[in-house]
């Protein structure tokens, strides 16, 4: 399933989401060089969030293995910041595309709900929460971490607890068979949420070359669902019941 809209209309312009978005595709561009053979692990290992490198177990120099026979050297930047610079980081221009597409699609009616400050520092601490839940789960791992989706699955914690009820449309696709189906943004995002428990479940926890770092997306969801009530504005949330409600 992917969803491609929902019937919420924001009220306030999306500022910091925008501007999230800008970074990561700025990073992806300037830092990355859009994916360059040449140009990508040595980012990878720079900037991404490498979990041995974060607790001491990789001293600077050290050889950090990418996948299928492709390798790079750990470079010198402080690995306490990895855990911020990672979360502007991407692996692929469709690992950057679906991210951004679920940042636009959920962030923009949470931005509504905090103001512009208190979204930025929820999604820093979403982000953060899944950094850690990351790195908790095989603290031993040299694969680098990189990519929004531990603030985005934040993002969707939060989304599921202020808005359960607002429908959101996806498309289906089933081998060759393409529908389209609507969803209460709950059953959706609850959805979302149980593949992931099931895929940390089955042992992928860690993300491995090009896999999917399932803790991150579950403790970033878990870690936006509980930081909601202390983030969200009530009196921005009332103006915009008042806004959206039919005369």
């Amino acid at each position: 399933m992917f969803p491609y809209r929902d019937d919420n209309p924001r009220v306030g312009r999306p500022i910091v989401t925008v501007g999230i978005i800008a970074l990561n595709v700025v990073a992806w561009v300037l830092i990355e060089g859009m994916g360059a053979e040449s140009i990508i692990p040595r980012s990878l290992c720079a900037w991404g969030l490498i979990p041995a490198a974060l607790v001491g177990h990789l001293p600077p120099g050290a050889a950090v293995p990418l996948g299928e026979g492709v390798s790079c050297t750990l470079g010198t930047v402080p690995r306490w910041v990895t855990p911020l610079t990672s979360m502007f980081m991407h692996g692929g221009w469709f690992h950057l595309i679906g991210n951004m597409w679920f940042l636009w699609l959920f962030g923009d009616n949470v931005e509504d709900a905090m103001g512009h400050y208190r979204y930025l520092a929820f999604y820093l601490l979403a982000g953060f929460a899944a950094a850690a839940a990351q790195v908790l789960t095989d603290p031993t791992s040299s694969v680098p971490m990189v990519g929004a989706s531990g603030a985005i699955s934040g993002i969707m914690g939060a989304y599921v607890i202020l808005f359960p009820k607002v429908r959101v449309h996806l498309w289906v696709f089933l081998g060759f068979f393409v529908t389209r189906i609507v969803l209460s943004a709950y059953l959706m995002l609850g959805y979302w949420f149980l593949l992931q428990v099931l895929g940390g479940t089955v042992g992928a926890l860690q993300a491995q070359g090009g896999g999917v770092a399932f803790a991150a997306h579950v403790g970033g969801f878990l870690a936006g669902a509980l930081l909601v009530s202390l983030f969200k504005n009530r009196t921005l949330l009332a103006q915009r019941e008042r806004l959206l409600s039919p005369p």
